[in-house]
């Protein structure tokens, strides 16, 4: 090992992030087991490596001890012997170092650090794509399809890191996260929710989601500048993937419409994030303290005639005309059912003249 070998570790610790020092001790690791395997020793012996030059010497350790002979452990001498073979300045408690760097260990040394250095890079690698991605759970990221099995769609991701070097990984999109009738071709851009970041055997595996309502919230942030702002709130989200999703807004400046803000001009904010959505309807209501106001809006575009709320059990009876009771309920039930997510009610809808039977 030579200077060029320290330049290469600059180097690695530059372009991946990983500290040159956290190299050098497992460095100093791996040469002190290979000596001892190449040797036939278990003596106590250190290794130093020069950090500018990257010459490697191995010293003896010996620690001086006040008993006989026929006492002494491994890696000890006893004063006596000490004294007449280093001097008559060592005493009880004392520790000699000697070098007894072999000869060929050169060669051995630069084998042994090549092994390690590929191993430590392959593991601080799965360690900062483990706490990078870590922070950057719940949020969006612009990945590329790679491949499909089994049902998993597995997309490459790409993100600056902290250190601002980039890093990338593979991430599984479940089925279960995956929005219906959605094609994922490879090759293909796609955004996704980061879900969940966790470490199977100390690799890291991340889990990515088209599905998850914070897929909506995240592309709103992003579209609506009062959003990401903080002077539009959203509020809640009710979301069945492909389909529809209901969300809550509140503006905290009473001069700024919410919704409007949302839809954009001429509805060029939400029509992009329908776009990204393949086509899936959103509708966008005004959040209110009022649980009556609040469940009345959540069942939009239905027009709502009374909100008879119980407090107790969180439940309400909502009264609708004759005509909006499909509308009201919707397709299989939906939109009473995203209402109910929305809200956070039980809410049980009856038409005008089923309410005055």
């Amino acid at each position: 090992m030579n200077a060029e070998f320290i330049a290469a570790l600059e180097q690695i610790e530059t372009e991946k992030g990983i500290s040159k020092e956290i190299l050098f001790e497992a460095l100093e690791s791996a040469l002190l087991n290979a000596y001892k395997k190449n040797f036939g020793t278990s003596s106590n012996v250190r290794v130093e490596m020069d950090k500018d030059k990257g010459e490697v010497k191995v010293f003896s350790r010996k620690s001086v001890v006040n008993k006989y002979e026929y006492d002494l452990g491994e890696g000890e001498i006893s004063v006596e012997e000490a004294q007449e073979r280093y001097g008559p300045n060592y005493g009880d408690g004392d520790v000699i170092e000697e070098e007894v760097t072999p000869k060929n260990f050169g060669r051995i040394a630069a084998q042994a650090a090549r092994q390690m250095v590929i191993q430590k890079i392959k593991e601080a690698e799965r360690d900062i794509v483990y706490e990078e991605f870590l922070n950057r759970e719940s949020e969006i990221i612009t990945g590329e399809v790679s491949r499909q099995g089994k049902g998993n769609v597995y997309v490459n991701l790409s993100i600056i890191g902290s250190k601002d070097i980039t890093i990338s990984a593979e991430a599984v999109l479940p089925p279960s996260e995956q929005i219906p009738f959605e094609n994922y071709m490879p090759g293909a851009r796609v955004k996704v929710y980061v879900l969940e970041v966790k470490k199977n055997n100390n690799v890291p595996q991340i889990l990515v989601s088209r599905s998850h309502p914070g897929l909506v919230k995240r592309l709103f942030e992003s579209e609506v500048p009062e959003i990401f702002d903080g002077v539009v709130q959203i509020k809640s989200i009710s979301r069945e993937a492909g389909s529809r999703t209901k969300m809550a807004v509140h503006s905290v400046d009473e001069n700024v419409d919410p919704i409007g803000a949302c839809v954009g001009p001429k509805g060029q904010r939400v029509k992009n994030i329908v776009d990204e959505l393949k086509g899936e309807k959103i509708d966008i209501i005004i959040y209110s303290e009022d649980p009556k106001e609040f469940i009345s809006a959540s069942l939009s575009p239905s027009k709502v005639i009374s909100v008879d709320v119980n407090e107790d059990d969180k439940s309400a009876k909502v009264v609708v005309p004759d005509d909006k009771l499909s509308l009201a309920i919707g397709k299989e039930g939906q939109n009473a059912r995203l209402a109910a997510k929305l809200t956070g009610w039980k809410i049980d809808i009856k038409s005008e003249s089923q309410a005055e039977l």
